[in-house]
């Protein structure tokens, strides 16, 4: 997966786009983690934001998306290019009613942090 545009490194890792004074400094514990967890998501696999929080036993989807939105540059995070990536990672996709790729299949892209 690819990251976005690099501003300043926050502990390794590239920041997207224009970070909030509060935000300038180093990720706190929970932001860290929801980037760790981002990270380890293997090449062809997806877990949804609530995936995440469930997966660390905190925060919730509308949390994982925030720091996603915020943080999310130097990990899985395409926006407008992820039908593109995520096939060529190989990722299930259910298809669109034309026949072509749709969405991601989630039951059989779900990674569940283990596999």
């Amino acid at each position: 997966m690819t990251g976005g545009a690099r501003a300043e490194p926050a502990r390794g890792r590239p920041v997207r786009g224009r970070v909030p004074a509060r935000q300038a400094g180093m990720p706190d514990a929970f932001t860290s983690r929801v980037l760790d967890a981002a990270e380890a998501i293997p090449p062809g696999r997806v877990m949804s934001y609530g995936d995440i929080a469930e997966y660390l036993g905190e925060g919730g989807p509308r949390q994982v998306g925030r720091v996603m939105a915020l943080w999310g540059g130097g990990v899985a995070w395409w926006r407008g290019e992820a039908l593109r990536n995520y096939l060529s990672e190989g990722t299930p996709m259910r298809p669109a009613g034309d026949g072509r790729p749709g969405r991601v299949d989630m039951r059989r892209a779900r990674w569940d942090g283990m596999s």
